[in-house]
């Protein structure tokens, strides 16, 4: 993390919404808006342009949607994080969003300090996941039937749980404590699953573990 605001750019086709959310941000300490975009192709050209450390994107817009902005922009800029901001946190909006590389899903209902630490999460490598949404995740991997003997791309008994306690929210100290084994140990696995299974970052590992029914067993 350097000493320099953060440079967010926001994208949302309501153009009261988005006025809102950038004086919003503009009262917001270490937070710097480089633009708006009122779609996901305005989006894309934005990001090109001023190169942002965070996008705040809305998932239903014209053109282009949040979704394939998000694809494209993590395709194209991979130093550009992007934070979901929509109104809807069902399966069909969260888990795509999650898949095409955003670090980040917050709900419009978040306040100021909320989207301001998501934002600070997703600069520093975490994942920038509200509340509400880190509980859906749980919900509908505990609702999943696990799977061990089906274990996909290669995936060691291992890997799937660790894979199993990323989605449960564990940190790599965490995960260590539990399995008894060094944190080195950890991240070894980890970088070994993410490989295998393409994904890049813990919150696409989540939605993985989810899509796959990989989950701890009770």
């Amino acid at each position: 993390m350097t000493g320099r605001p953060t440079r967010v750019l926001v994208a949302d086709d309501q153009t009261v919404v988005r006025e809102g959310i950038v004086m919003l941000l503009g009262l917001l300490p270490d937070i710097e808006v480089v633009g708006a975009a009122a779609d996901g192709e305005e989006a894309v050209r934005l990001v090109e342009r001023y190169a942002p450390d965070v996008v705040l994107m809305d998932l239903r817009m014209p053109r282009c949607d949040g979704v394939e902005a998000t694809r494209r922009i993590r395709s194209s800029h991979p130093a550009t994080e992007v934070v979901v901001l929509t109104t809807y946190a069902d399966d069909d909006s969260l888990f795509p969003a999650l898949e095409a590389g955003a670090r980040g899903y917050l709900t419009k209902d978040a306040g100021g300090e909320e989207i301001a630490r998501a934002i600070a999460d997703v600069r520093s490598g975490a994942a920038g996941l509200s509340p509400q949404v880190q509980r859906r995740l749980l919900e509908r991997l505990s609702a999943t039937p696990a799977r061990p003997q089906q274990l996909p791309d290669g995936l060691t008994a291992r890997e799937a749980e660790v894979l199993a306690l990323i989605a449960d929210g564990l940190s790599n100290a965490e995960i260590a404590e539990q399995l008894f084994v060094s944190p080195a140990t950890v991240k070894t696995h980890i970088n070994n699953l993410f490989a295998k299974t393409a994904v890049r970052d813990r919150a696409q590992a989540v939605a993985y573990a989810f899509r796959h029914g990989i989950r701890r067993s009770s």
